[in-house]
């Protein structure tokens, strides 16, 4: 069916065909006697950032747009889309979003494109690159849906111990869970590939099989996922569908620059937030007075707790050093960091094969997840321009010390990285995620400038049980590949698997020093291939920065909604859960403001 995409420009025109067809009252702005007008950001309550200029002085209730809010969400991304279009259906909310719409979006829209859109870092990317002081590439979101537009798209809940230890309420979990599936979550189509990994992963033990669920149970299942038949995403920002379009106000290209504080009183109380349009210039939006009303983050692990720290709250010594005003001292900000290590199989195959993302899912016993991506590499045109996460003429060798970016270090990661896309293309990755890593770090800023990323330490497997379930992982991983279902597409037997370990290392992107020929050694293999699965979280942990309903310990009208106050990451994958977490605490807030009269 789409065929004649292959072409730019029908790619372009579909896309504008698109927003075309989308219903009026989502694509354009409507009023009674006045003829409609397009909106390119397919609904009414977005637009640019510098448009706040000319109607911030301007009442709410007279043409929907207010000097002051009853909420302003500070990140649209997979938490605070469901956040802010709950919380609309009964007060004013104000999102800022640092990135532009992803409806638009080649690289963001399209599971071909996948690869693309993550090795693209550009200023206007829907994904911003960075690397850990730990030595491995990493990506953080900036786009209207957040993490939503930029991921696998694998959809599958958290399991009921994780929301008991959360404290949530089951019911209400269970209501938010529908609520966020009904809009953007399809069944897969399975493609070959993913049936053999799910055939291989039942006889080698992981057992039972589960079927088609969203549920996180243990054994080998089919997950859902935000892509639909045609390979289209659907991301966290389609949930503000939900929202009521006369109390929300969306802007995009809002870089917030720091929170305001009133601290005459007891405790440093939220005014509002000064932030930067798409031109340079600032603007302040204002809370409303109105008992109740709060500035939300919801910028995840990475930029929640950079933003408290911008604001003053944080580690003393550190906002001394950066000459930040403090404004209450808290040792825990930026702490507890983890990212759940992941490592690959490079599995090459004689024949191309089908692009396929997660689909399958092993959940072993021992606390490992295993899952395959296959048919990704980069497009002919991104090699020649040597552009992406490898390239050395991006920012991103800026966070790397000086003796890792001699010429000739630089041009062995591009020959590394020609290499590793070349195979993947022609094969598939086996990646095992460890569930519960027990090694945490931490962020720090490197200076007070919110646009450059902070420095992130997640120490992976520096705990010796990391690192031995890793070992067990891959023993895993390599009973997998070598399974009777696999050996039809690599005609690799178990002699081979050190081979197939040895290329592996070869075309693993990241720049930690390696051990070419060491992959008889388990322990070095997952310390020379660990990359990451971009479900990193803490920084804001419950208990040490906020309180179990995510308020910020200490201030007043200050929560943080998002990925940062997790100890763990739920289920297999993440966003369900954070998609869930934005409707289930934009209801909390609503009951506990309105008790019935909130009408969710």
């Amino acid at each position: 069916m789409f065929w004649f995409l292959q072409s730019p420009m029908a790619l372009k025109l579909f896309l504008f065909a698109l927003l075309l067809c989308l219903p009026s009252s989502l694509s354009s702005t409507a009023s009674k006697g006045k003829e409609q007008k397009f909106n390119p950001y397919r609904y009414t309550f977005i637009d640019k950032a510098s448009s706040f200029a000319s109607s911030s002085s301007s009442s709410f209730s007279s043409n929907g747009r207010d000097s002051s809010y009853d909420y302003i969400v500070i990140g649209g991304g997979t938490a605070g889309c469901p956040l802010a279009a709950t919380l609309s259906r009964n007060f004013s909310v104000l999102v800022l979003e640092r990135g532009g719409v992803p409806f638009t979006n080649a690289n963001v829209s399209f599971l071909r494109n996948f690869h693309i859109g993550l090795a693209d870092t550009s200023a206007s990317s829907a994904s911003q690159a960075f690397v850990s002081t730990d030595g491995v590439y990493n990506a953080r979101a900036r786009v209207l849906g957040g993490g939503s537009c930029i991921n696998a798209g694998f959809y599958s809940r958290a399991d009921a111990a994780f929301v008991k230890r959360a404290g949530w309420d089951p019911k209400l979990v269970k209501e938010s869970y529908p609520w966020v599936e009904r809009e953007i979550v399809h069944q897969p189509k399975l493609t070959l590939w993913q049936k053999a990994l799910r055939d291989s992963l039942l006889e080698v033990g992981v057992r039972p099989f589960n079927g088609f669920t969203y549920d996180h149970v243990s054994g080998t299942k089919i997950g859902g996922t935000i892509f639909d038949r045609f390979g289209r995403r659907h991301t966290a920002a389609e949930l503000l569908a939900y929202a009521n379009p006369q109390k929300l106000r969306v802007l995009i290209y809002a870089t917030v620059q720091k929170i305001v504080f009133d601290t005459s009183g007891a405790r440093p109380k939220v005014t509002g937030v000064i932030f930067k349009d798409e031109k340079g210039n600032q603007h302040q939006a204002l809370l409303s007075n109105r008992k109740g009303s709060e500035v939300i983050l919801s910028s995840g692990a990475i930029g929640s707790p950079q933003m408290l720290m911008l604001s003053g709250i944080g580690p003393k010594r550190e906002l001394q050093r950066l000459k930040i005003p403090l404004v209450l001292e808290n040792e825990h900000v930026g702490k507890g960091m983890a990212d759940n290590p992941m490592n690959t199989i490079l599995v090459p195959s004689k024949q191309p094969i089908e692009q396929s993302l997660i689909q399958t899912v092993g959940i072993t016993k021992m606390g490992v997840y295993v899952e395959a991506s296959t048919g990704f590499g980069q497009s002919p045109e991104s090699i020649h321009t040597r552009y992406g996460i490898m390239s050395d003429k991006n920012e991103l060798f800026s966070t790397i010390p000086a003796k890792q970016r001699r010429p000739e270090a630089t041009r062995g990661h591009i020959s590394r990285n020609k290499y590793q896309l070349h195979e993947a293309f022609n094969g598939s990755f086996i990646l095992e995620k460890l569930a519960y890593p027990i090694s945490r770090g931490h962020l720090s800023l490197v200076n007070t400038n919110v646009d450059d990323n902070p420095s992130v330490t997640f120490n992976y497997f520096s705990h010796p049980v990391d690192l031995q379930r890793c070992v067990e992982a891959i023993r895993l991983v390599s009973k997998v590949v070598t399974s009777k279902r696999f050996l039809n597409y690599t005609q690799c037997d178990k002699q081979n698997v050190h081979k197939m370990l040895s290329l592996s290392v070869k075309a693993n992107i990241n720049l930690r020093p390696k051990q070419v020929n060491d992959t008889r050694s388990m322990a070095q293999f997952c310390k020379d291939t660990v990359v990451t699965i971009w479900h990193y979280h803490g920084g804001c942990l419950v208990g040490k920065v906020v309180s179990p309903d995510r308020k910020v310990l200490g201030v007043n009208r200050l929560r943080v909604i998002d990925g940062s106050t997790f100890d763990e990451s739920p289920g297999t994958n993440p966003q369900a859960t954070v998609m869930m977490m934005g409707r289930y605490m934009g209801v909390k807030i609503l009951r506990e403001r309105l008790g019935n009269k909130a009408g969710v």
